[in-house]
């Protein structure tokens, strides 16, 4: 297949239903752990396709939804600084801190500008010697490539005014984790952007230490149901492995160049992950060598008592304890324009996709 229509195509999806009821005979539960794959299960209506032996939970895939709080508090505190100009992607704006976020410091006249990349961060830097320029890195190994590449060429024109804020996280670390915990899955439907950079070697552990299944899934009605049916039949037959669906864009190997820039500019570090807490090498800090552009260690300033909302459940909900519907705030204090909890704000949370797919 080729084109887009293809990939939705309605007797396609229809005998994919058809193998997978035919095939599926256990109970079975499977987390997705990426963003995009919660947006899209909930936006094609997935669930509602499934045979009732076929759950599927939603997993901490939300980059800006698994961000500590403490780590919005911070940015804002530096948003407030004179001489610092804060770059940031749009969807962590709106992000809640203890008692504020960017969107209001910016309303209160900070300087906190909304970019594409990391690059056009660089840029300003480029344009505004006179100030601190801090990109506020997030995501998985999908977006921290941008990052590394940002801060390589600051080091390498000696542009001193560029600085990284990193809470950029490891995928692994987290899927071992959620297991840990006892979270009843049978597998993972496996990122796929992520799985462009990292190719599948970083899931192997999961049928050889945990024997779950694993595939690595595109985002379209066919991909996922095409993914399901191989998940299903993974634990039918009793064979738990790693399998790519989403061959157009993945390769085992994934992209050796930017695995090669990420080692080079990061290193491995402890990170806090909403709802897993602090898991060991799960974060990505920079190296010695580039330490003169991390924010952290060279803009120093004072930050409140991180709080947190106790009646959001947004931590159970990433684990694929609770649903969305479970929180009692869901679609009532809750909202997308009034949002408490980071799993409202960003649209690969798994409230946003709720809020606006299976809102009844």
């Amino acid at each position: 297949m080729k084109y887009i229509d293809e990939y939705r195509d309605k007797n396609l999806v229809l005998k994919i239903l058809q193998e997978i009821k035919n095939i599926s005979k256990t109970k079975v539960s499977f987390m997705e752990v990426c963003g995009g794959h919660t947006m899209a299960i909930q936006k094609f209506g997935i669930p509602s396709l499934l045979p009732p032996t076929i759950e599927l939970l939603s997993g901490p895939g939300c980059p800006v939804c698994v961000s500590s709080r403490k780590y919005i508090d911070k940015a804002i505190a530096y948003s407030r600084l004179e001489e610092v100009i804060i770059t940031t992607y749009g969807d962590l704006i709106r992000v809640p801190g203890s008692s504020s976020n960017l969107d209001k410091e910016k309303a209160k006249g900070g300087d906190i500008k909304i970019v594409y990349s990391s690059l056009d961060a660089l840029q300003i830097a480029r344009e505004n010697p006179n100030k601190k320029v801090i990109f506020l890195g997030i995501g998985f190994e999908t977006t921290s490539p941008g990052s590394a590449l940002a801060v390589l060429k600051a080091y390498e024109e000696n542009l001193n005014n560029f600085f990284l804020f990193s809470s950029h996280k490891l995928m692994p670390p987290a899927m071992s984790a959620i297991i840990d915990e006892k979270v009843k899955i049978n597998g993972y439907i496996a990122p796929g952007h992520v799985s462009t950079i990292t190719g599948t070697g970083i899931y192997e552990d999961i049928p050889k230490k945990f024997g779950l299944s694993c595939v690595v899934s595109g985002f379209e009605p066919v991909d996922l149901l095409q993914s399901i049916y191989m998940l299903v039949r993974q634990v039918e037959e009793k064979s738990p492995k790693v399998e790519i669906q989403y061959k157009r864009a993945v390769k085992p190997e994934g992209n050796l160049k930017a695995q090669k820039l990420l080692n080079e500019i990061f290193e491995t570090s402890d990170e806090w992950w909403r709802g897993l807490g602090i898991l060991k090498n799960s974060g990505l800090k920079l190296r010695e060598k580039y330490k003169n552009h991390d924010a952290e260690l060279n803009i120093h300033v004072e930050v409140e008592a991180t709080r947190e909302d106790k009646a959001c459940i947004c931590g159970e909900i990433l684990k694929g304890l609770k649903k969305p519907k479970d929180c009692k705030l869901f679609a009532k204090a809750c909202t997308p324009i009034d949002p408490v909890g980071a799993c409202m704000v960003s649209h690969e949370g798994s409230c946003a996709a709720y809020y606006r797919y299976n809102r009844d």
